[in-house]
Parts: C-alpha cells; sequence; structure tokens
C-alpha cells in the first residue's frame, strides 16, 4: 500500500511553519498514543504514521529534500542518516514536545522558595506620612548548620540512576519520553551525608524579624515587594518573595476615598442661620472654613489640595467638609423659653417664607394623598 502524504497525514498545509507543525503532531500523538490505545493496532499504526511523518518535516533538510522527491527521496539510500524517515531514537523526537506533560525537563533545575504574604495594619497617618515598621515573618530559612546544602559535609554527589542529567528515559513499547530522575527529583544529584539539623532539608522553620519601610500615601490593598524574603528554596535554591499588603484601620474622623478625603462638621441650628467661621481638622493643622448662612445638612465644603498625597504620582487629593447641623439637647429652662419664642414666630404664613424646603415637602404629601384618595 503506498504512503500518505506527510502534510496529509499530519493535516498541514505545505507552507506550515515548525511551531503549527509541532502543535498538530502533538494533538496526533496524544491521541493515537499506545499508552491510551493499547489494543487498538490501528491507532498504533497512525501513531507510527504520524512519528515517521513529524520526523521528515521537523528536519529542515528532510523536509526540502521531500518536497522535491516525494517518499523516494528516502527510499534506496537517499534519506541521509539511518536510510530513510524511520523511527531512529524517538527520545529525541519526543523529548520537547511532551516533556512538560509526562514530568520531563532539564537536570539540576532548583526550585525558587515560596512567596509570602504579610498583612499590615496600618492608622489613616501612618499611611498618608509613610512609616518604619518591624514586623515577625514565619518562615522557612536556610539552614545555618550546611548553610542550605542539606548536607552534613558540605558534599553532594552525582545522582548514579540519572548519571547526573535530571531525568531518566521511561520505554513503553516503541514510546520513549523523559522524567524527572525519581531517585534525585531532578537535581542530577543526591547527598550521601544528610545534615543533622535540617535532615537534608537545607531548610528550617523561622521567624524572622525585618524592617519595612512604608511609603507615603499607599491606600487598601496595596503591597510592597521584598524581593528574596519569602521562603527559602530547596536545597540552596533562591529564595521566594515577601508580598506586604497594606490594610488601613478606619478613622475617627476622616474617610478615605482615592487621595480624597471626607469628614463631617457638626453645627448648631443658629450656627447654620446666622454663619460662623470654624477650624476644621486636616492633615496638617487645624485651618479655617468660612460657613455661609442659611446652610443646610449635607452641604459640601472642599478644601483642596489638603487630602492624600499620591503614593504614584505625589498629586495631593482634597478634603471634603460636610455639614452636619445638629439638634441640641439637655436644653436649659432658659434656651427653651428661647427657642419657644422663635418658634411662636413661625405661625401662620411665616413658616413658609423661612423653611422653604418644609414648604415644598408637605405639598407634595398634600399632593400624594389628593392622588390616592380621588
Amino acid at each position: 500500500m503506498s504512503k500518505r502524504d506527510y502534510y496529509e497525514v499530519l493535516g498541514v498545509e505545505r507552507s506550515v511553519t515548525e511551531v503549527e507543525l509541532k502543535k498538530s503532531f502533538r494533538r496526533l500523538a496524544m491521541k493515537y498514543h499506545p499508552d491510551r490505545c493499547p489494543d487498538d493496532p490501528a491507532a498504533q499504526d497512525k501513531f507510527k504514521e504520524a512519528k515517521e511523518a513529524y520526523e521528515v518535516l521537523a528536519d529542515p533538510q528532510k523536509r526540502a529534500m521531500y518536497n522535491q522527491h516525494g517518499h523516494a527521496a528516502f527510499e534506496g539510500g537517499m534519506g541521509g542518516r539511518g536510510g530513510g524517515a524511520g523511527f531512529g531514537d524517538m527520545g529525541d523526537i519526543f523529548g520537547d514536545i511532551f516533556g512538560d506533560i509526562f514530568g520531563g525537563g532539564g537536570g539540576g533545575r532548583q526550585r525558587r522558595g515560596a512567596d509570602l504574604r504579610y498583612m499590615m495594619e496600618l492608622d489613616l497617618e501612618e499611611a498618608v506620612f509613610g512609616v518604619e515598621k518591624t514586623i515577625e515573618v514565619p518562615t522557612q530559612v536556610n539552614c545555618h548548620h550546611c548553610n542550605g546544602s542539606g548536607s552534613e559535609d558540605g558534599k553532594v554527589v552525582q545522582c548514579k540512576t540519572c548519571q547526573g542529567h535530571g531525568r531518566v528515559r521511561m520505554q513503553n513499547g516503541i514510546f520513549s519520553i523523559q522524567q524527572a530522575c525519581p531517585h534525585c527529583g531532578g537535581n542530577g544529584q543526591v547527598i550521601e551525608k544528610p545534615c543533622r539539623q535540617c535532615r537534608g532539608e537545607g531548610r528550617l522553620e523561622e521567624t524572622r524579624s525585618l524592617s519595612v519601610r512604608i511609603p507615603a500615601g499607599v491606600d487598601n490593598g496595596d503591597r510592597i515587594r521584598l524581593s528574596g524574603q519569602g521562603e527559602a528554596g530547596p536545597a540552596g535554591a533562591p529564595a521566594g518573595d515577601l508580598y506586604v499588603e497594606m490594610r488601613v484601620r478606619e478613622h475617627k474622623i476622616f474617610q478615605r476615598e482615592g487621595n480624597d478625603l471626607y469628614c463631617e462638621v457638626p453645627i448648631r441650628f443658629s450656627q447654620a442661620a446666622l454663619g460662623v467661621e470654624l477650624p476644621v481638622p486636616t492633615l496638617e493643622g487645624e485651618v479655617p472654613i468660612n460657613i455661609p448662612a442659611e446652610t443646610q445638612t449635607g452641604q459640601q465644603f472642599r478644601l483642596r489640595g489638603r487630602g492624600v498625597k499620591s503614593v504614584r504620582n505625589g498629586r495631593a487629593g482634597d478634603l471634603i467638609c460636610r455639614v452636619v447641623v445638629e439638634t441640641p439637647v439637655r436644653l436649659t429652662k432658659a434656651q427653651r423659653e428661647l427657642l419657644e419664642q422663635l418658634e411662636a414666630t413661625f405661625d401662620g404664613g411665616a413658616a413658609d417664607k423661612h423653611m422653604p424646603r418644609a414648604k415644598t415637602w408637605v405639598d407634595g404629601v398634600k399632593q400624594f394623598w389628593s392622588r390616592v384618595t380621588s
């Protein structure tokens, strides 16, 4: 039976790129892999066919010969190495394609230590102006006795299982793959005499004290990365990073939204009616604010540049003061009499003149009941 066109076998065009070619072969190889289809001879034949096609088309020289002469290029000794497409060393082909799937990888690669996260609580003033704090971080550090090597005498030897390569080749019928050496874990080296302190781990549990400088202007959710301050890596591998995340406590006076600050300014109703100048707190001390006559509850006054300076660009936000007219309590007899005299002046139509919002509300209620009862 004549062979199918290699491009047809892999389901690609003749202009296929190397990346697309490998992707197509991976899909077919996984589908017809003998381990997945142990009792399907047809699937195994398709696997062999796909492997043969890929071996030719993945080699630029063989592909050029195939494009020019077709299958005849690999018959009668024209095929170069091995005399044809053949099957050669299957590990050479599948090493980079299935390494990430079946656990393959380069020998001697060190795993970086884990990253850590620390939640730091700050007062608003600390977040606004910046602060330096000492934190306690429980983590894994390099063993002081063996300097992180895990070896009592500081010596490591070549792994006899993988001969120092960190990888071993597994054969399953005609299919060969590479995976991390189970004896040395892919490091290519082993410890003959483990450290008596860390028992060969190279790491110990320890709580470290770190000084952290918090820049001015940070807010909830902001993070600072301290490189290399995370967990130590195994067997002397590089340490991970420490991420310090900010959480700002609630403040008794200010509420923060972005770089703006908000605060409430309680005033007496007489001050709201007559107007008043009051000192209000800011991050840099008190400043006067003029509240005009007839100010109502909820009215806001903006003090530009009195907010928080951004940690990113240094621009300052604003301070927004919200007026709250407070009803007096625990009145004296004289105060109550004065208020009664004032209230008497609102009898008749005077209330409509002096209390426009109240009149609007009463009119609205009347219209509502009129619609409901009609």
